[in-house]
């Protein structure tokens, strides 16, 4: 059995044999960090949502609910991300 722990927002588990134990898409390999710095670099949530066809609007809502809660460390796995 696998143990996922549930973040504080609603959508977002961290497990941690899964990318590092990084905030994730509940479900999926997908990094909110990730999600955020292609918002960042101006991509519209429509074109996020085609870059990732599994997500839904949904999805989206949950990781900028947890980005607003958790500004200071999506600012440090996008920084050390970027440096790997």
């Amino acid at each position: 059995m696998t143990h996922r722990t549930a973040i504080q927002v609603p959508g977002i588990e961290s497990h941690p044999d899964v990318c590092g134990g990084e905030p994730c898409i509940s479900g999926t390999r997908i990094p909110v960090w990730i999600l955020e710095q292609m918002r960042r670099q101006g991509l519209s949530e429509a074109e996020v949502l085609r870059c990732y066809p599994t997500l839904q609007n949904s999805d989206l809502n949950n990781a900028w609910a947890y980005v607003r809660r958790h500004t200071a460390d999506i600012d440090r796995q996008i920084r050390e991300n970027e440096e790997a």
